[in-house]
């Protein structure tokens, strides 16, 4: 196993669940929330800011700065009057690379995709999954009124398909920028974790001929 694992996920399909399983499965490290605690001590900055404004966009900084645009200071560096919410997407996508340049794991979520996307090893997966799945899973977890839920759940989605929109040149769901799309409510968890397995040995196997 070399390789390094994104999911993206609509809210309510298991992705979390799908991606912790697969990385035991795998024996490799797991990133979703950790993510945020850890770009939290490596930037310095407060922990809950992180989680605020967590796959929330407020502007096209990781694209700018994937892009090379964003404008930098005379020696190079981000222009230390960058506003807090630029920080937080900075830090965030500094700390993925680093995470990348460690081996082999799987995050969850926050663009990771698009910003390891010239990384070599990289496999993406993008997880769906029916609606009535999604309200039945998200009744269970969190404390919301039944009639609630599917507003909730299509605003979840609604922020992290704007957040990947923004920060990346990519359409967030496109099954173009993944390699594999998975329907969990068709083959359930485990099933998706299998189904995710046999894709990496097969895409590792391949890559070994090329």
């Amino acid at each position: 196993m070399r390789s390094i694992i994104t999911i993206s996920r609509e809210f309510g399909s298991g992705g979390r669940e799908i991606g912790k399983k697969l990385s035991e499965r795998l024996n490799i490290p797991f990133y979703d929330k950790e993510l945020l605690e850890m770009a939290s001590k490596q930037s310095g900055i407060c922990e809950e800011l992180f989680y605020r404004n967590d796959e929330s966009h407020s502007n096209s900084l990781l694209y700018s700065l994937v892009m090379g645009t964003y404008p930098l200071s005379s020696d190079g560096k981000i222009h230390p009057n960058m506003p807090l919410n630029h920080k937080l997407f900075l830090a965030q996508f500094d700390t993925i690379k680093k995470i990348a340049e460690q081996g082999p794991c799987v995050i969850v979520g926050r663009c990771a995709d698009y910003v390891l996307k010239d990384h070599k090893n990289v496999i993406n997966f993008f997880i769906n999954s029916d609606m009535q799945n999604k309200k039945k899973r998200i009744l269970e977890r969190y404390d919301i009124e039944k009639d609630k839920v599917r507003d909730f759940i299509k605003k979840t989605d609604k922020n992290r398909a704007n957040y990947y929109n923004y920060y990346s040149d990519m359409k967030w769901g496109e099954a173009k920028n993944y390699d594999l799309c998975i329907n969990s409510s068709r083959i359930g968890i485990d099933g998706a974790v299998d189904l995710m397995v046999t894709y990496i040995d097969v895409r590792e196997k391949h890559l070994d001929k090329e």
